[in-house]
């Protein structure tokens, strides 16, 4: 299919890998619309509505791959500048997934005026009560779903808890109860496909039962919405469920496939970067990408094998076996090779390219992408098809 192309003064003049200033972020299309595929088919064989998240790519154009030139599909974003970005992008049911806090709602309101129906979230009576009072001076309900918390992470609420039917009460009152939300962010940290099935079954259970309670006062539940990329794809029942939300799967990481949720060969985000330097007596070579093209997340660090900052491919996408982003400073890189295998011979002025441990975190080093199609083209320096800008602040 064809994909976005946007134009800007860094790809002006760059027609492949080999031109922009480095360090620069990559997306391969071809893997990205994979990548989408992948869960739009499962989301379909499970027989339930998908509201990806756009908080990892946070970009317009790259959402417009989940929708294949369709209306605009529903979405959930992690901030407002999310939101009224995508709603001047033509979405108009967005599902705001962050705790609101009363400050917020003034925007909140400002976009459901302008037809958009976007959902807040919340965890408490506190909550409930300036969201209803917010609304009724408005004169504009604003739909809340109620966070549960299924594993023990973060916010949200047990299903058992005693303020649930009352922050239930509070919400319908006002004319702005929506449903339920909950997020397994354990699921991270299950390493076998046993332990994601059981987070997404545990996952499931916990938001059905919520609102089986809710219901079970008398209130109505319009929506059960669950997911994180992990139990998206390990979901085998979702019954008693009306949407499946999903985010890092667009683009996955190194995370991911060390949970074994994808392969090496799915990931869609890199950082091109240039070698700068050696230090044979040291065994490293250096590259002008640190941590601020790769962010410091070191996501890989708990799981069997530890990726470092990030494993290294040439300019084509072929792995360098061994080979490793050990360490960054603000604007070094530090490759090594593992268990002691001798360093590939890289001069000074090499391109690589690094695959993150952490999408969302690595993306959000970068204004934009520039996209490239493993689909169509390959060679050593693939051709850059597009460049898509990202959306920034809050």
């Amino acid at each position: 299919m064809d994909f976005p192309v946007n134009s800007s003064a860094s790809t002006a003049t760059a027609r492949t890998l080999a031109d922009p200033d480095t360090p620069f972020a990559v997306v391969d299309v071809h893997r990205t619309l994979r990548n989408i595929a992948r869960l739009r088919d499962r989301a379909a064989r499970l027989g339930v509505a998908l509201r990806p998240h756009v908080k990892t790519a946070k970009s317009l154009d790259a959402a417009a791959l989940l929708h294949e030139g369709a209306p605009p599909c529903p979405v959930t974003v992690s901030t407002l500048a999310e939101a009224e970005a995508f709603a001047d992008g033509g979405y108009t049911d967005l599902t705001y997934a962050v705790g609101i806090a009363p400050h917020k709602l003034p925007r909140v309101i400002a976009l459901l005026r302008r037809g958009v129906r976007l959902r807040v979230l919340l965890d408490s009576v506190e909550q409930a009560s300036f969201v209803g009072e917010a609304s009724r001076r408005a004169g504009v309900p604003v739909p809340a779903q109620i966070e549960i918390d299924c594993d023990g992470h973060r916010g949200g609420l047990r299903p058992d808890d005693s303020a649930l039917p009352e922050i239930g009460r509070i919400l319908h009152h006002s004319g702005c109860l929506d449903g339920v939300l909950t997020h397994a962010g354990e699921s991270y940290v299950a390493y076998t496909a046993e332990d994601r099935r059981l987070a997404a079954r545990n996952e499931r259970d916990t938001a059905v039962a919520a609102a089986g309670r809710l219901r079970a006062a008398g209130l109505p539940v319009h929506t059960v919405s669950v997911g994180s990329t992990p139990t998206a794809h390990a979901a085998e029942d979702l019954t008693g469920v009306t949407e499946l939300r999903a985010g890092n799967y667009v683009f996955f990481d190194l995370v991911m496939s060390g949970l074994g949720v994808c392969d090496l060969d799915d990931l869609a985000l890199s950082v091109v970067v240039t070698v700068i330097g050696h230090r044979p007596e040291h065994g490293w070579i250096l590259t002008d990408g640190g941590w601020m093209a790769m962010s410091r997340d070191r996501g890989t660090a708990a799981q069997a094998q530890d990726q470092g900052y990030g494993l290294v491919t040439d300019l084509d996408g072929t792995l360098l076996p061994g080979l490793v982003m050990t360490a960054a400073s603000q604007e070094h890189g530090t490759l090594t090779a593992r268990d002691g295998a001798p360093l590939p011979d890289l001069p000074v002025g090499t391109r690589l390219r690094v695959l993150p441990n952490h999408a969302c975190a690595t993306a959000a080093q970068h204004h934009g992408y520039h996209v490239i199609d493993s689909g169509r083209t390959a060679g050593p320096a693939p051709a850059i098809q597009a460049y898509w800008p990202r959306i920034t602040g809050w």
